[in-house]
């Protein structure tokens, strides 16, 4: 029995290695010396050729479209890299422009103030029910700053200076409950009083001494009429976003809105006038008016 196998395993193996060698001998034969053998071989042979040329170039194209795919896969990740990549940068060109355009009307309404002026950037918010106060930092340290001086920005009034520590500015904003400025309506001259509301909640002002019959609307724009010689004459202050006129009394009830919003506030102008030389300058032109 075990002679049979072993005769059996050498018949196999030498049948393995003829047949490539028929295959072979049959195959680079011409048609005219083929014999009837190898006539057989080939035609037994032509269809084992043509599946195995059938799987090789399957496969070929297998790994083919694998390599491409991944190719394919590297150059979206690239292109995906480069598209985030240039998307951040038109953000921060966008970003870069608005902040460029913000800063020249800054300096444009530097450039109308006949007073000298110091910009100053917010740095922190404070937020309570009765004061509503903005910390700047100076863009000048060594600025004679001053509590009680003009605050303005380029959507106009912001506030007035409460307190200074060295480049450290505290500002009272003019939707604090102590802050209080003389108007006139831009549209019809109209005047009134503008003051804080303190609502912590939001910004929020109120608008008296408006005569009952005033002509005043819900929109029109409120700017410093310049009395008193606090704020530089003609800034915009409030937008009236309600009026309530009674059918007695001598005022009407106006509630307004401020023109700056401070939620966005990042720089303002801090006007270095000192009231008095104001003052001083009006009773010198009244004294020569009356010359």
């Amino acid at each position: 029995m075990g002679s049979f196998k072993r005769y059996r395993d050498i018949a196999i193996v030498v049948l393995l290695l003829a047949v490539p060698f028929f295959f072979l001998r049959a195959s680079i034969r011409r048609p005219e010396d083929m014999s009837v053998i190898d006539r057989a071989i080939m035609r037994v042979a032509a269809p084992l050729e043509y599946a195995a040329a059938a799987l090789a170039r399957g496969v070929s194209s297998l790994i083919g479209d694998y390599v491409y795919l991944v190719d394919v896969k590297r150059d979206n990740d690239k292109l995906a890299y480069e598209n985030a990549r240039l998307r951040a940068e038109v953000r921060r060109l966008k970003a870069q422009e608005i902040e460029n355009q913000r800063l020249k009307r800054l300096l444009n309404l530097r450039e109308t103030m006949p007073e000298e002026t110091v910009s100053a950037v917010v740095v922190a918010k404070d937020t309570t029910e009765f004061f509503r106060v903005a910390h700047l930092t100076l863009d000048n340290p060594g600025a004679a700053v001053r509590p009680g001086m003009p605050v303005l920005s380029i959507d106009g009034t912001v506030g007035s200076v409460l307190r200074v520590a060295g480049d450290k500015i505290a500002v009272q904003l003019t939707v604090d409950s102590g802050f209080g400025v003389d108007v006139i309506v831009e549209s019809t001259g109209a005047r009134g009083f503008v003051r804080g509301v303190g609502d912590r909640s939001r910004y929020a002002l109120r608008v008296e001494y408006v005569q009952r019959t005033d002509e005043i609307s819900v929109g029109d724009v409120l700017s410093t009429s310049g009395v008193g010689c606090r704020f530089p004459k003609g800034q915009p202050v409030a937008r009236v976003t309600k009026v309530l006129k009674r059918d007695f009394g001598m005022y009407q009830t106006v509630e307004a809105e401020p023109t700056v919003d401070f939620s966005r506030l990042e720089e303002a102008l801090i006007v270095l006038s000192d009231p008095k030389d104001c003052e001083r300058s009006g009773t010198q032109r009244g004294a020569r008016a009356k010359r």
